[in-house]
């Protein structure tokens, strides 16, 4: 079995209402699963938050919200022991 991230985007964010410098939202990760021949698309929604230096960009928030995210789905597929694709690194990082 394989699982491989296809897309990855920010759905939503919002300043945190009480922690100042932290960001929360909604990441879309798109999976795709390769058992056999059998390929199958899962669609998440990740929420994730990010402590951010005063006057970040918007394009900062937004790697920041997907780097975290990415580390989840990284998580995830290490928990599941999926094989990496040759696309992927594999290893520590």
């Amino acid at each position: 079995m394989t699982l491989q991230l296809i897309d990855i985007t920010v759905r939503d964010k919002q300043a945190h209402p009480r922690l100042a410098g932290r960001v929360t939202g909604h990441v879309r990760a798109v999976l795709v699963e390769q058992l056999g021949q059998q390929e199958q698309t899962h669609d998440l929604t990740i929420p994730v938050w990010a402590d951010l230096p005063e006057g970040a960009s918007d394009a900062d928030t937004d790697m920041a919200l997907m780097l975290k995210a990415a580390d989840i789905v990284s998580r995830l597929k290490a928990s599941l022991g999926t094989t990496p694709t040759p696309s992927e690194p594999s290893g520590p990082r």
